[in-house]
């Protein structure tokens, strides 16, 4: 399965098809009492394991302008223990069996509001990150250029994989990075992505690299923010998440990756909407849908607490969910990876969220 844009008139919707039909594509800490949140991730395959968390109150936590442009949400406080399990069928705050739990890859539910991992499951076993990846795109871009920056896209659109998913850009068009973010991470625009990392990356450089140089260069940024922020044992190529032997990413780090981009109101704002209509400065305009149907208040999947952030499916990732929940004002971020089926990635994610309950 990918995820593409199709064009309907003068506006631009994001849906998803069938790999099958369009071959392999890109879709794409804080402190704890008895243990730090990288151990926890570290041992989730064998470890058991119950402490009191201390809130990161640096960056673990939302900011408060980030959360009422995404999301509002009832005042409240719920006090959660730490389980770390190696199954996904093991209870984590209760003596009873759960319902079993669709088949995936690997599995984390993390509570960011207190710094607690809930649950985890193969956390560390490496996977293929496809469209999730485009949150890091976007964290380094607005790490480096301000949202209203006027991007061009332009010939870096011949280097995109056939099949890739749209958002329908054209090269000529002229449109702010944060209508460009947009694109890339609603309709999970993989020509979006090249554009915004073109444009990053000869602006960091102060060099007019060619287009695959500009790509290189970009991903060697990202993987430099990705080690900052504690990605230890990820790897990015592309920055849309194109399939790639050498680009691979864990659970774990995910939900390092989430937090992170938690503390980025702009993205907060743009992957929290469901459907947004966006002027180009060019002349141009599209309406763009978030593949996310945790937002689609028409879906099954849907769940009024979600924020958030971001599908991604390839070959080889299988269908990947990272959720953003605000629930009793404590804020959660759910990974489901490796799924069998679109409709399994929001089953196990409905699950992992269902665990946040008082």
């Amino acid at each position: 399965m990918q995820e593409t844009g199709l064009s309907t008139a003068a506006a631009v919707t994001g849906t998803e098809q069938s790999a099958e039909a369009a071959g392999t594509s890109a879709e794409t800490e804080s402190e704890t009492a008895s243990m730090t949140l990288q151990t926890v991730l570290q041992t989730a395959e064998t470890t058991k394991a119950e402490s009191a968390a201390e809130p990161d109150t640096s960056s673990a936590t939302v900011t408060a302008a980030a959360h009422a442009a995404v999301h509002q949400s009832s005042s409240g406080s719920t006090t959660l223990c730490m389980t770390v399990t190696a199954t996904a069928q093991t209870a984590l705050t209760s003596e009873t069996e759960p319902p079993e739990l669709p088949e995936c890859r690997a599995a984390a539910l993390y509570c960011v509001s207190s710094g607690e991992l809930l649950y985890a499951d193969r956390a560390d076993e490496q996977i293929a990150p496809a469209s999730l990846a485009k949150l890091l795109t976007a964290a380094v871009s607005l790490k480096y250029l301000s949202p209203d920056t006027v991007c061009t896209v332009g010939s870096e659109q011949a280097l995109l994989h056939p099949h890739s998913s749209l958002c329908l850009i054209r090269p000529g068009h002229c449109l702010t990075l944060r209508d460009l973010l947009t694109g890339m991470l609603l309709a999970s625009g993989n020509d979006a992505a090249y554009t915004a990392a073109v444009v990053t990356a000869r602006a960091v450089s102060g060099k007019a690299l060619s287009d695959a140089d500009a790509l290189t260069y970009f991903a060697g940024l990202m993987n430099s923010l990705a080690e900052e922020i504690g990605m230890k044992d990820s790897h990015f190529v592309f920055p849309d998440g194109w399939d790639d032997p050498a680009q691979h990413t864990t659970a774990a780090d995910l939900i390092r990756l989430g937090k992170y981009v938690l503390t980025v109101p702009e993205i907060c704002r743009i992957a929290g909407v469901y459907q947004t209509h966006i002027f180009f400065r060019s002349g141009e305009n599209a309406g763009w849908t978030n593949t996310n149907q945790l937002l689609n208040p028409e879906s099954k999947y849907y769940i009024a607490d979600a924020v958030g952030l971001k599908t991604g499916t390839t070959a080889a990732a299988g269908n990947c969910l990272i959720g953003a929940f605000v629930r009793q004002g404590r804020t959660y971020l759910t990974v489901a990876a490796g799924c069998r089926s679109n409709a399994d990635r929001y089953l196990l994610t409905e699950a992992l969220y269902a665990r946040t309950a008082p």
